[in-house]
């Protein structure tokens, strides 16, 4: 997409409009499609079946969709642990749930654990976690939504990290900056990327 770099701020903003247009512009079946192959791809990871604790976001109109995957995950006799924004912060809480029944609305209209009924992720240290992104580069750099509540989970997070992208989203290259964390895997529709050695 030819955007003039004047402003690093502005060409984000600018590369955040133009993957949200062109998910919006997808159609509905071919985006099914994709949705399954991504799924189908994360639970054929040796990641996904030596972990036992997966961290998902619960997923919102223009992401890959991660619904059917929690629910499968689930099936598999997986763990499965889903973010919860603290009020009045830039900060997630993990929750464990035990069915899609866990979760009510939250802050920005995402489905949530609620926290008098899960219970509270304490240990992060090992797990496979799935991020989410407008976009996502070869060397597992993401164009997240701008608010930083990733980026600074990722930072305290010792399991592995992979990002979910539709293939048309993947950039060779997306600005970021030096406390930025590339995730290790990049799992899209069509192919599997092994992108970064964990700590890089």
């Amino acid at each position: 997409m030819p955007v003039k770099k004047t402003n690093l701020k502005e060409y984000k903003t600018e590369l955040r409009r133009h993957y949200r247009r062109l998910r919006a512009e997808m159609e509905p079946q071919a985006r099914a499609e994709m949705d399954a192959a991504i799924c189908r791809r994360v639970r054929g990871l040796r990641e996904y079946a030596r972990e036992r604790v997966l961290f998902t976001y619960v997923s919102k109109e223009g992401e890959v969709d991660t619904r059917a995957l929690i629910e499968k995950a689930l099936r598999d006799g997986k763990r499965v642990a889903v973010p919860r924004c603290v009020p009045g912060t830039y900060e997630m809480e993990f929750y464990f749930i035990r069915s899609p029944r866990d979760l009510e609305p939250g802050m920005f209209g995402v489905l949530e654990p609620n926290p008098q009924n899960c219970e509270r992720v304490e240990d992060f240290s090992h797990g496979l976690c799935l991020v989410p992104g407008w976009s996502f580069d070869a060397r597992g750099y993401r164009l997240g939504y701008g608010k930083g509540y990733y980026d600074r989970f990722l930072s305290r997070f010792g399991g592995v990290t992979a990002g979910v992208c539709y293939h048309n989203c993947v950039r060779w290259q997306l600005p970021h900056g030096y406390f930025d964390r590339p995730v290790q895997l990049l799992v899209t529709d069509r192919y599997l990327r092994r992108t970064a050695r964990k700590g890089s």
